[in-house]
């Protein structure tokens, strides 16, 4: 099946395409139009209600094209038969969204329906012209099935599930189904890889390990002898991950070259784009990405306990961070996950900051045109739980004014060592509903942070402009940045000098 254009987002697309270049998502393939084909033919049954009683015959077979009846029987029952379990749509407007609905309800029209009985209060409901419903949302009428087939009755206590998670928000349109990916099973230090050039690369140690992604040191093996030096980072994951948009993020939005050119058109000094060194598949069933050694991440420096960061330093991160970002917005892209284990602080010199983790990067404006806001779009509470926009909350697209919201809060956290809801990360709901409430009262979100202690004024200035901006604005970096270097001469800093990485511990506000 030939598409020319991604069913979740729209974007164009060349054939031989499986992912979308912007999404990410998995294109939907021959095997699913027949899979939604074959669910257009089940089994239907004929309801009466007579007397306050609703009662079913046995099913019948009918063909995918036919029409529903609705006639009073003889005893004053409402009599509701069909001849097709479908709507008439044609197949081919079927989707990969809408595949696994079909096959969902296929299961439950093609047993026999014993007879059931429901409340008056149904029964009546069911009588009034609202209830009068497709053969489709037909099995939603009855809450409670009891089968009287000389066996023990057997109560249904709970309705079949929707296949598509809602949001806790209240949204217009289905939300996106969630992709679980597996757990990266580890592979043994030694093992080779060969990039898509034919480089190979030997791993050397395992650095660090989460659900879905494995970090670890690598060598290229043409290059270096078996030692415990590594000067390359290669990253692992499931093929069909959260990865695989990192890799095309950095292939289309990060390239060296573009990188290089932004540096000089801007005058910049450093700028903590990730250079991709290599990327490729391996055993049919991972995927990796090879990138120079970094340094060690945001997190690492702060987990030594509870400590928190000097205000000079989180505006250094401030500003170093920011500039990524419009190097990226510029592109078409938002990172959409920013925290400090994405973060990563050079050791050589200190005055180099990266921003990486592009697995939720989200092309916002493809082809120069602002996507709508639409909450529902796409998986809910995607990301850092504690620092993710409210954009991100509601499955709605990310924009420009969420990362630059995201990089709001994790300078709140760096600096304060708290936000109003860090200890509510367990129930995502409670989250969006405490970052909604705070959106429109910054003072007191500063006063909850900062408690007794002294208010940093550029942070409450950032504060005030990200979260006045509206979903599709182009955010003034140049005003944004102003504020939070002149704040920072004044501490008596500089992005020239090293961050000032002296922990603070964690005292009572």
């Amino acid at each position: 099946m030939l598409l020319h254009f991604c069913p979740q987002c729209g974007t164009k697309l060349q054939p031989g395409y499986r992912f979308c270049p912007s999404c990410g998502d998995k294109l939907p393939c021959a095997a699913d139009l027949t899979a939604a084909v074959e669910a257009t033919s089940s089994e239907v049954s004929q309801l009466i209600v007579t007397d306050g009683v609703l009662t079913t015959t046995p099913s019948i077979s009918t063909p995918a094209t036919g029409t529903a009846h609705l006639t009073v029987g003889d005893s004053g029952g409402l009599i509701c038969s069909t001849t097709s379990p479908v709507s008439a749509r044609g197949p081919l407007r079927r989707t990969r969204k809408s595949a696994p609905t079909a096959r969902n309800e296929e299961t439950p029209s093609s047993v026999a329906s014993p007879p059931v009985t429901a409340s008056p209060k149904r029964a009546a409901a069911d009588q009034s012209p609202k209830s009068v419903m497709s053969p489709r949302k037909r099995r939603a009428v009855t809450p409670k099935v009891e089968q009287i087939n000389e066996v023990p009755s057997v109560e249904l206590a709970c309705p079949i599930p929707s296949p598509l998670p809602r949001s806790p928000s209240t949204v217009k349109g289905k939300a996106k189904k969630v992709k679980r990916v597996c757990a990266v099973e580890p592979l043994q230090e030694g093992e080779e890889l060969c990039d898509t050039t034919g480089r190979k690369w030997r791993l050397v140690s395992l650095l660090s390990q989460s659900e879905a992604e494995l970090f670890y040191g690598v060598q290229q093996k043409e290059l270096s002898a078996k030692t415990s030096d590594y000067k390359y980072i290669l990253k692992l994951g499931a093929k069909d991950g959260k990865i695989f948009n990192e890799q095309n993020f950095l292939q289309r939005a990060a390239k060296p070259s573009s990188v290089d050119k932004w540096v000089k058109q801007a005058k910049l000094d450093f700028l903590g784009v990730p250079a991709c060194a290599g990327f490729g598949l391996h055993a049919d069933s991972y995927r990796f990405l090879i990138f120079p050694n970094m340094g060690q991440t945001l997190q690492s420096f702060m987990d030594e306990g509870d400590v928190i960061l000097s205000e000079k330093a989180v505006l250094q991160l401030a500003c170093r961070i920011l500039d990524v970002l419009e190097f990226i917005h510029k592109n078409e892209y938002v990172h959409a996950d920013i925290h400090a284990e994405n973060i990563y602080i050079s050791t050589a010199q200190q005055t180099q900051v990266y921003l990486a983790g592009y697995g939720h990067a989200f092309r916002y404006c493809p082809g120069g045109r602002h996507v709508e806001y639409r909450e529902g779009s796409r998986t809910p509470h995607e990301g850092a739980i504690e620092f993710i926009s409210l954009e991100s909350h509601k499955g709605a697209g990310p924009s420009r004014r969420s990362d630059l919201q995201a990089l709001a809060y994790c300078l709140l956290r760096w600096h304060t060592g708290t936000l109003p809801w860090s200890s509510l990360t367990q129930t995502p709901g409670r989250v969006s509903a405490e970052k909604e409430r705070f959106v429109k009262d910054i003072p007191g979100l500063m006063s909850h942070c900062f408690g007794q202690k002294k208010v940093s004024g550029a942070l409450q200035s950032y504060l005030c402009q990200v979260m006045a901006l509206q979903y599709s604005d182009q955010p003034d970096y140049e005003a944004l940045r102003a504020g939070l270097m002149a704040a920072l001469q004044k501490l008596g800093g500089s992005l020239e000098k090293p961050l000032d990485l002296q922990v603070n511990a964690l005292s009572k506000r």
